[in-house]
């Protein structure tokens, strides 16, 4: 009788999931194909191919993509850990701030935490326009959002959500280092919040979106 080993992954399941995770990774950059291809040389077919599932990833691709990424080959491609159920949170290091990936499912609302140092490290503010919808909730510190013409500071408990069409840029404006939850539609997918009833605690809490009028707030309706 021939016995099967639990703890080998599924590796169709992973090769299947690799396009979607690329394309998702290459969003969240805001690259485009041509600038991937740019920075790889890889053509724009090939990455188009990948992305879209129809060419299976080979170890010369994956790790020219890594390296584009900045990524461990193991963690663009996503692979499980063998024999171990538990859920692993890789930080990411971008820009001289920590992001925490939440979620591991490829496709679809991404949730992440940023912690966030205080100042700038790349200096002038470089705003950024790309697919998608991104939601922003402060759990300490300070956060600057750059939105096309609106410079807000969001404190704890607020929340500012955009499409990212509109050119954006957040970062710290110090003097502590700032955390936050970002939630990240990369086909323009948004949060979806229930309302709450008028007078309630959760009513009460400060919540600050797109300003009225705004390039963004149009965008939303």
């Amino acid at each position: 009788m021939m016995c099967v080993n639990d703890d080998v992954p599924d590796l169709d399941g992973v090769l299947d999931a690799v396009g979607p995770r690329l394309k998702a990774l290459r969003q969240q950059r805001g690259a485009t194909l041509a600038q991937l291809s740019e920075s790889t040389g890889i053509s724009v077919s090939t990455l188009s191919r990948l992305e879209s599932g129809q060419r299976k990833p080979t170890l010369e691709l994956m790790l020219l993509l890594a390296s584009a990424h900045q990524l461990p080959l193991d963690e663009l491609v996503d692979a499980p850990a063998t024999g171990d159920p538990r859920v692993h949170l890789r930080p990411l290091e971008r820009n001289g701030s920590t992001i925490i990936p939440l979620t591991r499912r490829p496709g679809g609302i991404q949730a992440f935490k940023h912690v966030i140092p205080p100042g700038d490290p790349n200096g002038i503010p470089n705003l950024q326009v790309h697919e998608g919808y991104e939601w922003l909730y402060v759990l300490s510190g300070r956060l600057r959002l750059l939105l096309g013409e609106h410079d807000v500071i969001l404190t704890p408990g607020e929340v500012a959500e955009f499409d990212t069409h509109v050119p954006h840029w957040f970062g710290n404006p110090g003097p502590q280092p700032a955390e936050i939850l970002s939630l990240f539609g990369p086909q323009g997918e948004r949060a979806h919040v229930r309302t709450v009833p008028k007078g309630s605690a959760a009513e009460r809490a400060h919540v600050r979106t797109v300003p009225k009028g705004s390039a963004a707030e149009r965008d939303r309706r």
